[in-house]
């Protein structure tokens, strides 16, 4: 429980709240029935993603997590193995979806401190030098990578990792949670920076700040077969074009934004590396997560007191981890990085 009025949370950009345009058009929306359909946010909301991501069609799932399953449920069957770098949300943070639901094997390589796969171990897999090897089904990469501080993988690094699957016959899958974060860092767009790739995932929530939701996009036949899927997930959605109509606003006016909590995020990183206690390389914050390193015998209490001053932030595997998001400002930042700096000053 925090003892200051003033809250300045930086856990996640999950914490965001619709804009006042996104709540309006939530209570303005005409709806239908989304297993006929005939609701025509959804319907608009699908086809803008799909023309966005310059894919065939989209499909609305609840969350980020749901569509990676569809993304592997797709195109593996059971028993085939997918490729994933071993700090993969898709592997860590998702329950374990496709071995649950699909029969998919997880096999790891190493992927780098940008979150880039470890290309001669993915030649290895899908090479196999002993016969009874699974199949390939896919290979998955994350971008921004979330376990390595939301850095960026370039066209260049999706290229080579597209064209060595595809060599094999293997599709390619992008956990696109928080992809237009790389798309306004690397100033490009989304259709140009995935357009080697076969399906990508892409949150509306988090930096989007829409209440709810995620987009699948692919060519057309998957997209029809993730549809009935998803309602095998319990998926279906009815008259969600309530929701959807906040993700049209999220895709069509909050993506530019984003360059402010990558500015936030990079002026707290400067910050915090002036930070007694604090280790920090500021240039490896690209887009709007800052993770670092505490020396402290006692960081969960640290944490606490800093909530108590009205400070939110997370200790995660990877460390600290503070992210900047809509609702985060530059004056929070220059409010917050003081009170930060007396609460480690009392416990260095």
């Amino acid at each position: 429980m925090t003892n200051n009025k003033r809250i300045v949370d930086l856990r996640s950009d999950t914490v965001t709240l619709p804009t006042q345009h996104m709540r309006k058009a939530m209570a303005d929306a005409e709806l239908g029935d989304e297993a006929y359909g005939d609701d025509p946010n959804i319907n608009k909301l699908e086809e803008l993603s799909a023309e966005l991501s310059g894919k065939e069609a989209g499909l609305l799932v609840s969350s980020g997590t749901m569509g990676n399953l569809l993304g592997a449920l797709i195109k593996c069957q059971r028993g085939d193995q997918m490729i994933v770098g071993h700090r993969a949300h898709c592997y860590i943070g998702e329950m374990g979806g496709a071995s649950a639901h699909g029969g998919v094997i997880f096999r790891l390589v190493d992927s780098d401190e940008r979150g880039m796969l470890n290309l001669d171990q993915v030649y290895e897999l899908l090479n196999p030098k002993d016969e009874p090897q699974p199949n390939t089904g896919m290979v998955e990469i994350e971008n921004t990578h979330g376990s390595t501080g939301g850095r960026v993988l370039t066209k260049s690094d999706i290229l080579k990792v597209s064209q060595l699957a595809h060599e094999h016959g293997v599709p390619v899958h992008i956990d696109g949670a928080r992809i237009f974060n790389a798309t306004v860092a690397l100033e490009t767009s989304l259709s140009e920076l995935v357009d080697t790739v076969d399906t990508v995932t892409f949150c509306l929530s988090k930096g989007l700040a829409a209440p709810f939701g995620s987009m699948l996009c692919g060519n057309k036949e998957d997209i029809d077969r993730a549809r009935l899927i998803k309602k095998s997930l319990g998926g279906g959605l009815r008259q969600a074009g309530v929701m959807a109509a906040a993700g049209i606003v999220a895709l069509t006016e909050m993506v530019d934004r984003l360059a402010e909590d990558h500015y936030n995020a990079n002026k707290l990183a400067h910050g915090l590396a002036q930070i007694s206690g604090i280790t920090l390389n500021p240039e490896n914050v690209e887009t709007n997560q800052v993770y670092f390193n505490v020396n402290s015998a006692d960081q969960p209490k640290l944490l606490n007191e800093l909530e108590n001053n009205g400070v939110r932030g997370l200790i995660l595997d990877e460390g600290w981890r503070f992210v900047t998001h809509y609702g985060i400002t530059e004056e929070d930042i220059d409010w917050a990085l003081p009170i930060i700096n007396r609460t480690f000053k009392k416990y260095m």
